[in-house]
């Protein structure tokens, strides 16, 4: 048996001329929260339309619990996607959804809903259309919530929350699902504020798959080195470069991969070093052709792998 519940190979999505997902393969686990992350554009809405059958592939392939998930009814019953401009009937109100979502999801929970209905202070009882942004966000992220379906995505659900809404979400999110374990895609520009939640991270910039790792392993990943502008290049030569930056002397450089004694070694030349978090690495990554101020070599790794 295996644990993967998502195999995609090879999958391309274009509308028209332009290419949305450009060969991406990658697997998702059972029983996982997995963050899918990137800037405006990247694809990640169009990868989570392809996921749950709302898209057509250009080409590759794609199973969901083993099978495609168009229009096929066993596996689209074991998946929950609210999107973010999600549309509703004009004369619906946030009861009507609740009282429909059964219908819908065979795992729903009535009562967590009645509980995080509360916790948001939703009225229930308002037209969907004179809800704000954020009690329209609320009512996604309470289906998705109690629906406890085994493949749930969240396509940036904090929008038009405020801060302590937003924590509400994420102690919910992980108190349900530490009682009942599913897999979770959480797709959000919030990265600081996720990421302790994460543990698989998939990026994707330009419709391609630049990170695919496990979060623990990436958070370590990465250090800054400021110093000595001839000290850090003598350092980091021949090492994978993330990132440089640079003014007048000084130099910081973001690279990859340093072990215990590297970090002592850079320390005992007078060399600083920082810890990346995992919003600052996906930043530098994500932005390297034109932020750096500095060329970087075509033999540093990581600016290679684009």
């Amino acid at each position: 048996m295996t644990d993967s519940i998502v195999r995609v190979a090879g999958l391309t999505k274009k509308f028209g001329a332009f290419t949305a997902i450009d060969d991406v393969s990658f697997t998702v686990e059972r029983n996982k929260i997995y963050g899918l992350l990137g800037r405006n554009g990247a694809g990640k809405t169009t990868l989570m339309q392809l996921l749950t059958g709302q898209q057509f592939a250009t080409s590759g392939t794609l199973e969901v619990f083993g099978a495609s998930p168009v229009e096929n009814a066993r596996v689209l019953q074991s998946l929950c996607f609210i999107k973010e401009s999600q549309k509703y009937p004009d004369s619906f109100r946030p009861d009507h959804v609740l009282a429909s979502a059964p219908w819908f999801f065979a795992h729903w929970d009535a009562a967590f809903a009645a509980r995080l209905v509360d916790d948001f202070r939703l009225p229930l009882n308002r037209p969907i259309k004179k809800l704000s942004r954020g009690q329209l966000s609320a009512v996604g992220v309470i289906v998705e919530l109690a629906s406890r379906a085994p493949l749930t995505f969240f396509d940036e659900p904090y929008l038009g929350l405020d801060a302590v809404a937003r924590q509400i979400f994420y102690d919910r999110l992980l108190e349900d699902y530490a009682e009942h374990p599913r897999t979770i895609i959480l797709s959000t520009h919030l990265i600081d504020e996720v990421s302790n939640l994460l543990e698989h991270v998939l990026v994707i910039d330009e419709g391609r798959i630049l990170i695919d790792q496990d979060a623990e392993q990436l958070r370590g990943s990465a250090s800054t080195v400021v110093g000595k502008k001839t000290d850090v290049d003598a350092f980091v030569a021949g090492r994978d470069i993330i990132s440089r930056t640079g003014i007048g002397g000084l130099a910081s450089v973001t690279v990859a991969g340093l072990s215990a004694a590297e970090r002592a070694a850079a320390r005992a030349t007078g060399l600083e070093l920082s810890p990346v978090s995992l919003q600052q690495l996906i930043v530098q990554r994500t932005t390297s052709d034109t932020a750096e101020s500095e060329t970087v070599t075509t033999t540093d790794a990581w600016s290679a792998r684009s």
